[in-house]
């Protein structure tokens, strides 16, 4: 498999913190590759490394072979690093089908005018119409933001990541504060979306992490700790004391 996403030597420091420390990581194009760690471990100071929101101290970040440690985070999104927050980034005041186009006529340029394009480009209403409908959303496309369910939003969010048309889809904790019985909805869509978008997940809930990643890397204190497949991973007895709190050592 070619390398979509890579990160050499990465290293992140706050005065005396040291968040990343020396984080080399390869992410293959079309993995589902979940970041775990306890809490404190850097996952989401990572991701804003990756995607430009913070400038590393040292190290670098790499995209198709290209270095874009110096690129702004909108030119990341340009070039198809695209991110979901754990708290989600939407406008209340849009509707979902508003907000889709937005998102879609900035990915085609089109974004200065996208109240007027929704109504004669017939590409960005087709599109936007796949999207409402892949992600449970046509029921609600008309509704403000403000008043979706917080399950709908999530869905939201990472759909109008979607039409921003990724390489690689961050998603940092994706279901945080959804209710139980919504998860799995947004995990199954999660899992259906095609393959040649490579997904980079951070998420708590191991049942639903070793449901969905094919690898995983294990972060400790800002240090890459374990990495491996699923069963590797969840059978090391490391991995245990540290992260899962089983072991005698796992409050050492």
């Amino acid at each position: 498999m070619s390398i979509v996403l890579e990160t050499r030597g990465l290293l992140k420091r706050f005065g005396g913190i040291t968040p990343t420390n020396d984080v080399s990581l390869k992410v293959e194009t079309g993995a589902r590759l979940a970041l775990i760690g306890p809490n404190g471990a850097g996952k989401t100071t990572l991701v804003n490394l990756l995607t430009g929101v913070l400038a590393p101290t040292a190290g670098s970040v790499w995209l198709d072979g290209r270095d874009i440690t110096g690129l702004a985070p909108h030119r990341r999104v340009a070039r198809g690093i695209v991110r979901t927050f754990q708290i989600n980034q939407l406008f209340n005041d849009l509707t979902p089908l508003q907000s889709l186009a937005l998102a879609v006529s900035s990915q085609q340029g089109l974004a200065r005018g996208f109240w007027r394009v929704l109504g004669s480009q017939a590409a960005v209403g087709d599109e936007c119409d796949v999207l409402l409908r892949q992600f449970h959303l046509d029921d609600v496309m008309h509704q403000k933001v403000r008043h979706l369910a917080y399950g709908k939003r999530r869905l939201l969010e990472i759909a109008t990541a979607l039409a921003c048309k990724p390489r690689v889809l961050l998603l940092d904790e994706p279901v945080a504060g959804v209710p139980e019985g919504d998860r799995h909805e947004i995990f199954d869509i999660i899992n259906a979306l095609p393959p040649e978008v490579s997904i980079l997940l951070i998420e708590h809930d191991m049942g639903l992490v070793f449901n969905f990643a094919r690898s995983v890397t294990v972060l400790v204190n800002g240090s890459v700790f374990a990495e491996g497949d699923v069963a590797s991973i969840s059978a090391d007895p490391r991995v245990k004391a540290v992260y899962l709190g089983e072991g005698e050592d796992a409050h050492a």
